[in-house]
């Protein structure tokens, strides 16, 4: 009989778990030919998710969990969780039900049925999202889309079913800034997408705020793509062509016309221009370092405080 292994990261999910589970139990429950294990990873909580965890542990031998020594964020609870998978085939999903469980029985069809390495899933409707949010969003894909070589798709969820293969070359990508969207499209595989409409939170306040959401759009630049480097470079030599010109014109001006002491104020605002773009460029550069010096510290990714999982 196949396995299926539900990884769920948590954090400060205290009211959404026990909603979870009654929705992935009716799940499960048209899976009969399926053995189910649901891997709940507690990221630090600072609420009683842990406490709801080991509460449906007692009762649901199915229950595992892990929990983290502080707050490491879901990019380690993912990696966490696929490290600690036992299931023939391994789904991530989010605890607060915007990623439907009544999709899974189709993304085990198409595994099994027609091949599939990986089912996916995106999203074709951002509603119930703020304009602003789901703007930059766009830009976002729109972005990686044209700059980077691995395919991350618009809209796409961390909601996915993968074979054990699959699981097995991305838990060999022990990186410490972790882009998970990107990992799943490096790795390659056959992968099928499911589309479906937006749905709201069950229960509790999404924890991505703007800045977060901005915070981890860089973590995907810089992970999957150079190019802000290559165009830092192409910003350098811009300028160092306009003020060659400029020091042209300024020669030939001054010869002809001499030299009056004018044009302070506009000289001013160029400096302060050329000094903000070197300062920019010198950010991108640094923000390229500093992943860098993060991975030479070889860090573990997350620490397991506490787990019912017994390893062999």
């Amino acid at each position: 009989m196949d396995k299926i292994s539900i990884i769920i990261p948590c954090y400060n999910e205290q009211e959404a778990i026990p909603i979870f589970y009654e929705a992935i139990v009716r799940t499960a429950e048209t899976l009969s030919q399926v053995q189910m294990e649901f891997l709940f990873v507690n990221d630090g909580s600072k609420d009683g998710s842990l406490k709801e965890m080991k509460r449906l542990a007692e009762k649901d031998e199915r229950v595992k969990y892990v929990s983290f020594s502080r707050n490491f964020g879901k990019e380690a609870a993912m990696y966490a969780g696929l490290s600690y998978a036992s299931g023939d085939y391994i789904a991530t999903m989010d605890v607060d039900l915007q990623d439907p469980p009544e999709l899974l029985p189709d993304m085990y069809r198409f595994i099994k049925e027609e091949g599939y390495d990986c089912v996916a899933t995106r999203r074709v409707t951002r509603k119930g999202e703020p304009i602003i949010r789901s703007f930059f969003a766009r830009m976002f894909y729109r972005m990686m889309h044209r700059l980077s070589k691995t395919e991350i798709v618009d809209g796409a969820r961390d909601y996915r079913l993968m074979t054990q293969q699959f699981v097995e070359e991305l838990l060999r990508l022990k990186e410490y800034n972790r882009f998970s969207k990107g990992l799943f499209g490096w790795v390659g595989f056959d992968t099928k997408w499911l589309e479906y409409e937006n749905v709201e939170r069950s229960a509790g306040e999404t924890k991505w705020s703007f800045w977060k959401l901005l915070i981890y759009s860089v973590e995907g630049i810089v992970g999957f793509t150079t190019a802000p480097l290559m165009m830092a470079a192409f910003i350098g030599l811009f300028f160092c062509l306009v003020a060659f010109a400029a020091i042209c014109f300024i020669i030939i001006r001054t010869l002809l016309y001499g030299d009056p002491v004018s044009g302070w104020p506009s000289m001013t605002c160029i400096i302060v221009f050329l000094g903000g773009i070197q300062l920019f460029c010198i950010g991108i550069l640094g923000e390229y370092l500093a992943k860098t010096y993060m991975e030479t510290k070889r860090r573990p990714i997350f620490i397991c405080k506490e787990t019912n999982i017994r390893l062999p």
